[in-house]
C-alpha cells in the first residue's frame, strides 16, 4: 500500500477509534437495549392451552348463518399472581371466539361496539364485497351495531378476524382483539388431516407482549428498531407457559401469527420434520416436509406433527431470517428464541392416518394473461413515496381481470405485505423461483430488503368504484403510520370513484 494511503488510512482509523470511545456509553447501552430475547428451556409449561370457543351461530329466515361479535374491554389475571391487566376482547375479555362457516353459506356478523371508543372489524384473507370488509372506512361507533352479511366463496382456509381503524389498528389489536375464521369445503373434508377441532385441529395463536411492573400491556417501542412494539413473553391463544394434551398419532396446527411487529420462525424443538399442508389462502396442492416455517405479522400456516407416545416436544421459534445484520437484525428481534408451546403426548395414542401427499389441485393464474403490471415500493412509512390517505384511491383494478404486482421493501427495515379481497400467487423471488412453502394462496407476505417479489393476482366478483380496499404493510405500526394505500373494483369500462367521506356506521342487509 502507497504511503500517502497508508497515513490516510491511520487518520481515518483514528477518527473512528475516537468516535466509539467518545460514544462508547451509547454503544454500549444500544446493545443493551437490543440483547436477545431468550426463552428456550425457561418457559414452565405449567397452564393447559385455552382453546378458543367455536362461535356459536344460528340460520335467520333468509338461511343466513349468523354469528355475534361483541367488542369490549375486560381484564385478565395472565401471570396468575393476582395483577389484572386492562384488555379488550369479542365476547370475553381477550381475543375471541372462532367463527366457522362453510364454502356456498351466506354468513351475516352482527358486530356490536362495547368498546367505549370507534373500532371495526375486518375479515383478513376473505375474498368479500369492500362495503363488508371491515377496513378504515366501516368504522363502528360506540354503542352501534354493523351487520356485513357475504357469500363464503372461497377454499377452505384458516382467515382471522382484527380491529382496522386507521392510526388505532396496533392499539386495539394489542390490547387483544383478534380471532380466527376457519373456511371449510368438500374437498378438504375429503382428506384424512385431523379436523376435530380442539383435540387433533387446534388454533395456535401466537402474541408477544411485554408487561409493566404493575402487570399493564407495555407498549414501549424499541427506539433502534423501527418496527413497533417487540414483547419478550408469548400468549398462545391467551395462555402464557401453555401445553396440549396430545391423544392422537397426528396434531393439526392452525399457526396464526397475531402479532403487531415480530417475525417468527416455528419448528420443534428436535428438529423433527412437520407436514405443511396450507398456507394463507388454504391447502397445498402437495404436502411440503419441513423443519421451519417463517411466519411475519398476519401469516398462517397449517402444519401437521407426528408425536410419539409419551414424548413433549415443544414447538419453538428460532431467530428468524429477516435479510438484516448487525445491531438491525438484533433490534428487529431477528435473535430471539422462543418456546412456544408443549406438546404432551398420552401414553397411547389413537391411530391417525398418515398425511397424504397430493392434497388439493391450486389453478395456476397465469401471469402472461396481465392487463397491467404495478410496482410498489415500501420505504419508510410510505407505499411508492406516499402516505395513506383516506379520500385517495391510488389505484383501480378491473373486474374479472389478472394484474402482475411487484412488491420491494426498498429500506433495511423489515415489511411485510397483505392485501385485502383477494388470495395472490407468488411468481418470484428476487428473480428466483418461490419455495414450496409459498406455492399455494396467500394474501400476507414477507417483504425481504431489497428482493422484489412478483405476485400474479386476479380480481372477480365484486366491484365498486367508490369504496376501497387496503393493501399494507401488516408490521401495524407501519400500518398506522402511513404505510398503506387504497385500490377500488370497477367494471370495464368504469371510472374511481371517490371514497365516502364520513365512515360507514350502518347496518347492512
Amino acid at each position: 500500500m502507497p504511503t500517502r494511503r497508508r497515513r490516510v488510512v491511520r487518520v481515518l482509523i483514528g477518527v473512528v477509534v475516537g468516535v466509539l470511545v467518545l460514544g462508547g456509553g451509547l454503544a454500549v447501552g444500544a446493545w443493551t437495549l437490543t440483547r436477545p430475547t431468550d426463552t428456550v428451556g425457561e418457559v414452565t409449561f405449567a397452564n393447559p392451552l385455552a382453546v378458543p370457543p367455536l362461535a356459536p351461530s344460528r340460520l335467520d329466515d333468509r338461511g343466513r348463518r349468523v354469528f355475534d361479535l361483541v367488542a369490549q374491554q375486560g381484564r385478565r389475571d395472565f401471570g396468575g399472581d393476582g395483577r389484572m391487566t386492562a384488555t379488550a376482547g369479542f365476547g370475553g375479555d381477550f381475543l375471541g371466539p372462532t367463527l366457522r362457516a362453510k364454502r356456498g353459506e351466506q354468513v351475516r356478523v352482527n358486530v356490536v361496539n362495547m368498546l367505549g371508543e370507534e373500532t371495526n372489524v375486518h375479515w383478513h384473507g376473505m375474498h368479500l364485497p369492500a362495503r363488508m370488509d371491515g377496513g378504515p372506512h366501516q368504522m363502528v361507533r360506540p354503542g352501534a351495531t354493523w351487520s356485513p352479511t357475504w357469500q363464503v366463496d372461497q377454499p377452505a382456509a384458516t382467515l382471522w378476524y382484527h380491529p382496522h381503524p386507521h392510526g388505532a389498528t396496533e392499539d386495539q389489536v394489542y390490547r387483544g382483539l383478534a380471532g380466527m375464521f376457519l373456511l371449510d369445503d368438500d374437498r378438504e373434508a375429503a382428506l384424512p388431516l385431523p379436523r376435530t377441532y380442539g383435540v387433533d385441529d387446534v388454533p395456535v395463536i401466537v402474541q408477544d407482549r411485554s408487561f409493566s411492573g404493575s402487570g399493564q400491556f407495555d407498549k414501549t417501542r424499541n427506539a433502534f428498531a423501527g418496527i413497533g412494539v417487540l414483547g419478550d413473553t408469548l400468549l398462545v391463544n391467551g395462555t402464557v407457559g401453555p401445553y396440549l394434551d396430545v391423544r392422537t398419532e397426528r396434531v393439526r396446527l392452525r399457526l396464526l401469527n397475531a402479532s403487531t411487529a415480530r417475525t417468527y420462525d416455528f419448528g420443534l424443538s428436535d428438529d423433527r420434520p412437520f407436514a405443511l399442508v396450507g398456507t394463507d389462502g388454504g391447502l397445498l396442492a402437495r404436502t411440503t416436509r419441513l423443519t421451519r416455517v417463517r411466519l411475519s405479522p398476519g401469516e398462517r400456516a397449517e402444519i401437521v406433527v407426528d408425536v410419539r407416545p409419551g414424548e413433549r416436544p415443544t414447538l419453538r421459534s428460532t431467530p428468524p431470517d429477516l435479510g438484516i445484520g448487525g445491531l438491525s437484525r438484533r433490534s428487529a428481534g431477528g435473535a430471539d428464541r422462543f418456546d412456544v408451546l408443549q406438546l404432551r403426548a398420552a401414553d397411547t395414542l389413537a391411530p391417525a392416518p398418515p398425511v397424504p401427499d397430493e392434497l388439493v389441485p391450486t389453478d395456476r393464474l397465469d401471469p402472461g394473461a396481465a392487463a397491467t403490471t404495478r410496482r410498489l415500493e415500501f420505504r419508510g412509512r410510505g407505499i411508492n413515496g406516499q402516505s395513506m390517505r383516506m379520500d385517495r384511491i391510488d389505484f383501480a383494478a378491473t373486474r374479472d381481470s389478472t394484474e402482475v404486482w411487484e412488491v420491494t421493501n426498498a429500506d433495511g427495515t423489515p415489511h411485510n405485505f397483505h392485501v385485502h379481497d383477494v388470495q395472490f400467487q407468488l411468481l418470484s423471488v428476487d428473480g428466483a423461483p418461490p419455495p414450496p412453502e409459498l406455492g399455494g394462496w396467500k394474501d400476507t407476505i414477507f417483504l425481504p430488503p431489497h428482493r422484489p417479489m412478483r405476485i400474479v393476482l386476479r380480481f372477480t366478483d365484486h366491484s365498486d368504484p367508490n369504496l376501497p380496499y387496503m393493501y399494507h404493510c401488516h408490521l401495524l405500526w407501519h400500518e398506522d403510520s402511513g404505510m398503506m394505500g387504497q385500490f377500488v373494483v370497477v367494471d370495464p369500462g368504469q371510472a374511481p370513484g371517490r371514497p365516502p367521506a364520513h365512515a360507514d356506521h350502518g347496518d347492512h342487509d
